[in-house]
């Protein structure tokens, strides 16, 4: 495993912070069958990744965190991926989140700086709430049918949410609602525990089942009015560079099906042959083709990634970029994952093996966004531009 990522390592702290990743990645992945049984987000994961302070690591140095950049960022999930895709995502919508927070300043730096500090001393965890049964995804830009309804100094929200990754693990959920007096979208920062606040457990997917992305209900929640910490008139425009931990993730699928397919073809030996089948032609040449799809891969996310913390004054301009390395890396990581499984035949589909877990959660990152038929509009535009 370490000689895929010596090339990507280029200073002790990112050695520092691999380290932490690949730790964490070899313990989750003892767990991974148990929760894929279970549609749930293990809770002794998220002791391990409170324990290494992994929730707080891209908060600013000065709030508790470590100023994760995105290299940084997609070098960590990445590797912790090759653990349990499912634990990855979940973690990464965090960190993610509270990167674009600290970038962006979308919120009050006051109710920043509240929620950093409970993050950073007590790992608190949050998400966004903004898919719906009725919408779809939030980025095809459907109106929510949750409301926001004002009383007094307060508001009364009402409403389902779906795909709420980690919902019954998050100390915080960044609700999207329609907000009436406004007459425009706004989120809410809402604790767990709060009157009104429950999950339904209704997660009961293919893959990506560890995620435990179950149902959040809001039935007539009350909060104070500075909860509503953002307002769609006031989004920013910079692209969300953060997402890139969307491709990371199923790249990490990806490495781990490369592994677990290695070392399968170094084993296996049928009776027919007075070799494993490592050396049969057909089998090179499968292995040979899964490392040159990686590398294409990899190579352009991490080369974006840096592109993006180092010109941090070009930002606007790598919208197209970053939406291509999400539909490069998902399609190449489904791609991988499926000659992981030619190479196994018959045998990858016993759940005695890892690969139909993979092949099952890898189909996951084509319904993340952005979506393939959005970025190939988006790339034709830009070309006829």
């Amino acid at each position: 495993m370490k000689k895929l990522y010596q090339p990507l390592i280029k200073n002790n702290r990112q050695h520092r912070l691999y380290t932490k990743a690949d730790t964490l990645a070899e313990k989750v992945k003892k767990r991974s069958t148990v929760s894929d049984q279970e549609a749930s987000f293990s809770k002794q994961n998220l002791a391990d990744l409170k324990k290494e302070n992994y929730f707080s690591l891209s908060l600013p140095d000065r709030l508790g965190g470590e100023n994760l950049s995105l290299y940084e960022f997609v070098l960590m999930q990445e590797r912790l991926a090759a653990g349990d895709g499912s634990v990855a995502l979940s973690v990464g919508w965090h960190l993610g989140i509270l990167m674009e927070l600290r970038d962006e300043q979308l919120w009050d730096s006051k109710m920043f700086e509240e929620v950093a500090a409970e993050i950073a001393a007590e790992q608190k965890v949050l998400n966004r709430a903004a898919s719906e049964p009725a919408t779809g995804s939030p980025t095809r830009g459907g109106m929510p049918e949750t409301r926001a309804v004002r009383n007094g100094d307060r508001y009364i929200i009402n409403g389902r949410k779906t795909f709420t990754t980690m919902a019954d693990s998050l100390d915080y959920y960044i609700v999207s609602a329609y907000v009436e007096e406004l007459n425009e979208v706004g989120w809410f920062l809402i604790e767990q525990g709060r009157k009104g606040v429950s999950v339904d457990h209704t997660w009961d997917t293919l893959g990506m089942r560890g995620t435990g992305s179950d149902d959040l209900v809001l039935d007539n929640v009350s909060v104070k009015e500075d909860r509503l910490v953002e307002r769609a008139s006031q989004k920013s425009t910079v692209p969300k560079g953060w997402l890139l931990h969307i491709p990371a993730c199923y790249l990490g699928i990806a490495i781990a099906a490369r592994n677990d397919a290695i070392k399968f073809a170094k084993e296996f030996q049928p009776n027919s042959l007075d070799h494993p089948i490592a050396e049969v032609p057909h089998i090179k040449q499968k292995i040979g083709e899964i490392e040159w799809k990686l590398m294409h891969a990899r190579y352009f996310m991490y080369a974006i990634a840096e592109k993006w913390d180092q010109e941090p004054e070009n930002r606007k301009q790598l919208q197209a970029e970053l939406a291509a390395v999400k539909v490069t890396a998902t399609n190449t990581a489904n791609e991988v994952v499926d000659l992981a499984m030619r190479i196994a035949g018959g045998r990858g589909l016993s759940k005695h093996y890892s690969f139909e877990k993979y092949y099952r959660d890898v189909r996951a990152g084509l319904h993340n966004p952005p979506m393939d038929d959005a970025v190939f509009n988006m790339l034709a535009d830009q070309a006829f531009d």
